[in-house]
């Protein structure tokens, strides 16, 4: 199975064989490295350091889970969003941050539980859900993005 990765430099996808995964992977358009670059088909792990260059840069729509590891309902939905980051690949990125470790993005959002998922488009936010919603509400939200 082939894994698609957003180059960080200029955006395009490049899919990236099972067999050559343990290569340092570069940019077939702009031979920028790979190593480090978000995953599409997989919940990546994000950081506020990576929020800017991941999130709000990214040429593709974005779903970020809110999450904390303690958290019930959290642990609910994360097979879900897995799911979905899967069902998605190519054309979406889904990015999990952590909000007892990352708490500046948390703040910046008005992040006052857990989950929450938001939703953006061209760098910026467009649409949230608050709580452990069924995964067609997710759904819906995600085919709205992509519309």
């Amino acid at each position: 199975m082939n894994t698609l990765i957003v180059c960080p430099g200029c955006g395009s996808k490049n899919r990236i064989p099972a067999d050559k995964r343990h290569l340092t992977p570069k940019c077939g358009r702009c031979g920028v490295s790979l190593v480090g670059a978000p995953v599409s088909g997989i919940v990546n792990p994000l950081t506020d350091a990576q929020f800017q260059q991941r999130v709000e840069r990214s040429t593709l729509p974005v779903l970020v889970d809110f999450y904390s590891p303690t958290c019930g309902p959290c642990r609910t939905i994360a097979p879900v969003v897995d799911t979905l980051a899967g069902l998605y690949a190519g054309r979406l990125l889904v990015f999990k941050l952590d909000t007892s470790t990352q708490q500046m993005s948390a703040a910046r959002f008005g992040i006052r539980g857990v989950p929450t998922l938001l939703f953006f488009k061209n760098g910026q936010m467009v649409d949230q859900l608050v709580g452990a919603v069924p995964r067609a509400e997710i759904e819906g939200r995600i085919e709205n993005l992509l519309a």
